[in-house]
């Protein structure tokens, strides 16, 4: 099992999980250590915004228009398209997923607020997540405020989300869906797209911070989530690729 070692020696502050649907067996490595969640926190959200569908009390399909005081830095695409524009509550989610726009995850964010998404992951016995602030609120983040998560808790969220029993089957799948269309491919899915094999996840990237959690579709389907913080990125992005593949192809456990 040497990529279980190599993931246990990585320097710095790693959290893995990695289970095959339908057996009991979990790897895991630091499962409950809190890790500065970068976008992975943006799961929490999508699943608090399609509970909250599902109840009656949010209407995905209601449109609101993207202000200028919105637009927030760095990934995404809103903050670059035109001011006044309209998009749905289903757009800021799907945009917040598949290219990881932090424009529209603050603009769910404020709809949703922080404490009801933590009460949220609460009531479905999600462990380990905590979203204490909007993304790119630097003044918070100089305080030492951060929305953590933990390995067991996102792979637990994404097992549930596979099997159809976190929100129910048909609004579980609808979530698949659209971590499939996932557009930043190079952690998890990097040597599993040439192969045909289907990768629901969801990436987060800071400053000595790189994550990747998914549901992977190989031949036997499984979950792995790879958290790290204070890492040298490329060299563990590579064990993020190099991992998702053994579990793939069945050389887990050489």
């Amino acid at each position: 099992m040497k990529y279980l070692e190599a993931i246990r020696r990585f320097p710095g502050d790693v959290g893995f999980y990695y289970r095959v649907l339908g057996e009991d067996r979990v790897w895991t490595h630091n499962p409950d250590l809190p890790l500065i969640a970068a976008s992975v926190i943006k799961l929490p959200v999508m699943v608090t915004a399609f509970r909250d569908s599902l109840e009656g009390a949010l209407d995905l399909n209601e449109a609101i228009v993207v202000k200028p005081e919105e637009k927030m830095p760095s990934c995404g695409a809103l903050t670059y398209l035109h001011d006044g524009l309209q998009v749905t509550l289903l757009d800021l989610i799907t945009l917040m997923i598949i290219v990881s726009d932090n424009t529209a995850a603050n603009m769910l964010i404020d709809r949703l607020t922080p404490a009801h998404v933590n009460r949220t992951m609460e009531a479905l016995g999600i462990p380990g997540v905590a979203l204490r602030r909007r993304l790119f609120d630097m003044a918070m983040s100089r305080r030492g405020i951060q929305n953590t998560v933990t390995a067991r808790g996102i792979g637990m969220l994404l097992e549930r989300m596979a099997t159809g029993t976190l929100l129910g089957g048909e609004t579980d799948r609808r979530m698949v869906d659209i971590l499939l269309n996932q557009q930043l491919n190079g952690k998890l899915p990097f040597f599993l797209h040439s192969q045909n094999i289907r990768c629901a996840h969801k990436t987060g990237e800071d400053d000595n911070i790189t994550h990747d959690a998914g549901i992977v579709y190989a031949e036997k389907p499984f979950v792995i989530c790879m958290l790290s913080n204070n890492v040298e990125v490329p060299a563990f992005e590579r064990l993020i690729q190099d991992t998702a593949k053994a579990c793939a192809f069945g050389g887990w456990e050489e």
